[in-house]
């Protein structure tokens, strides 16, 4: 299992790598590549989100 400081990082990786799909999918006109960074951003969301909630429960 995963610490809550390595969730908390790789989520904002993914939250980042996110937005840039996201972008470069609205300036190459590809909504595919565009619609994977938004789930790539919102997956970097949620699994911020369990690292602080990890670090909370103090595991």
């Amino acid at each position: 299992m995963k610490s809550s400081t390595e969730d908390q990082a790789e989520g904002r990786f993914h939250k980042i790598r996110g937005m840039l799909k996201e972008i470069a999918g609205e300036l190459s006109d590809n909504p595919k590549l565009e619609a994977e960074g938004a789930g790539e951003k919102i997956a970097g969301k949620v699994q911020e989100k369990i690292g602080q909630f990890k670090k909370v429960l103090g595991t």
